[in-house]
């Protein structure tokens, strides 16, 4: 049971290893992008490929739903961002239980985002924990986990692939010593539980209030997806990287344009300044600053003031 493209190495995995994966759950398929096309999720097409049969509710705990998966009769269930909590009743089929593969080391960031949120929040590393599923959000008991080093410069996509290969190599490590029940499961301790829930459009705008480094870890963690952002002259800017030119003192006001230099705009921060690299403006592709100042913002000068509504 899964549903981004971080799911599929978990399930590509189960597949080579040999394992008899008699259905593959995953969230029905949306509109994307501007024109609105109907997309499957990663997962299904990975299932469809290895012709595997899938299951798509809108909601798992609706009875016909329940109905379809309990009648596989399955051993093991493994999700992996799936995107829904499973009701017990669920719970309760396979005889191995239901595991899953998380993006954190738990208890540590429960919740939707937990790569994006440890890279906003400057942590040094992540990992992977595989853990039984109950009601509560990422809460079970734990069966194993991997620590995976978040290097200064990484972003939420590549960490993400980091660590859906590490999620995917730890699964078939867990699996057969679960199956043979050489794993005892940890309980998390619940006091030093952190959430990371599913980032919304006010965690993309840039407080230039914030000290560089934030700033800084708040762009890199929301690239390549949702992207960062602040405001130029009432039109939105995506903000696609920064660099961190002074990470303490005061420069100036936040959020002003210090300096215009060659290949990028020096603007203040409540502590220390950054490099604005790579944009977006409104209606426009993705671009160097050096292209953009050659171009549309050949005009933009010290002193304009970003993040102004």
């Amino acid at each position: 049971m899964g549903t981004p493209d971080f799911a599929t190495q978990s399930l590509e995995a189960l597949i080579e290893a040999g394992y008899d994966v008699v259905g593959v759950v995953t969230q029905p398929d949306r509109p994307v992008g501007r024109k609105q096309v109907m997309t499957p999720p990663p997962v299904k097409e990975t299932a469809e490929k290895h012709n595997l049969p899938v299951y798509q509710p809108e909601k798992i705990k609706q009875p016909e739903a329940l109905a379809e998966i309990m009648a596989i009769q399955p051993d093991l269930i493994v999700t992996a961002a799936y995107g829904q909590i499973l009701p017990k009743a669920l719970l309760d089929v396979p005889k191995h239980g239901c595991i899953n593969v998380h993006a954190s080391l738990l208890p540590k960031y429960r919740g939707g985002a937990p790569i994006h949120k440890c890279i906003v929040d400057g942590e040094k590393e992540s990992g992977v924990t595989i853990m039984y599923m109950v009601e509560a959000l990422d809460a079970g008991d734990m069966l194993s986990k991997v620590v995976v080093p978040i290097e200064e410069r990484d972003t939420v996509g590549l960490l993400h692939d980091k660590l859906a290969v590490a999620g995917a190599k730890l699964l078939i490590e867990t699996v057969p010593q679960l199956l043979a029940g050489e794993i005892t499961a940890v309980p998390q301790n619940h006091d030093e539980a952190t959430f990371a829930p599913n980032i919304k459009r006010t965690d993309e705008k840039i407080d230039w209030n914030k000290p560089a480094t934030a700033i800084y870890n708040q762009v890199r963690g929301l690239n390549p997806w949702p992207v960062a952002y602040t405001t130029c002259e009432g039109k939105v800017w995506k903000i696609w990287w920064v660099e961190k030119i002074k990470e303490t003192g005061s420069q100036g006001t936040p959020g002003t344009i210090i300096s215009r230099e060659e290949d990028g705009l020096i603007v203040a921060c409540g502590e220390g300044t950054v490099k604005l690299m790579e944009i977006q403006p409104e209606g426009k592709k993705r671009m160097s600053v050096f292209d953009y100042l050659r171009g549309a913002g050949s005009n933009l000068q010290a002193g304009t003031m970003l993040g102004v509504e």
